[in-house]
């Protein structure tokens, strides 16, 4: 999951194929939370270093993006950010909330 100013790029993998019934559903899913998009360069670069195995402290310092969790997210992490940044702000933007 990466935070941006403008809201959340994730990237969702799963372990095994879907059938098509479950495919359609998920994708119905996410279209409802969601709009599909296409990543700038930069955000597919540092997508395709976590999957190569960087550690995302590494990916936010070499991309400058805001790498909120990888691999099974973990909601603690997700509140950590979410309080920090809103610390750092001083108020809690739309996508935070």
């Amino acid at each position: 999951m990466i935070h941006q100013i403008d809201g959340w790029v994730v990237k969702v993998k799963m372990n095994s194929p879907l059938n098509p019934q479950d495919d359609g559903d998920f994708r119905a899913f996410l279209n409802e939370l969601g709009i599909p998009y296409e990543p700038p360069m930069r955000v597919n670069m540092a997508l395709w270093s976590l999957e190569a195995g960087q550690s995302p402290i590494d990916v936010m310092r070499r991309y400058q993006v805001a790498i909120v969790s990888h691999g099974s997210p973990e909601r603690e992490e997700i509140e950590a950010f979410r309080q920090q940044f809103v610390r750092g702000l001083g108020y809690c933007p739309e996508t935070l909330a």
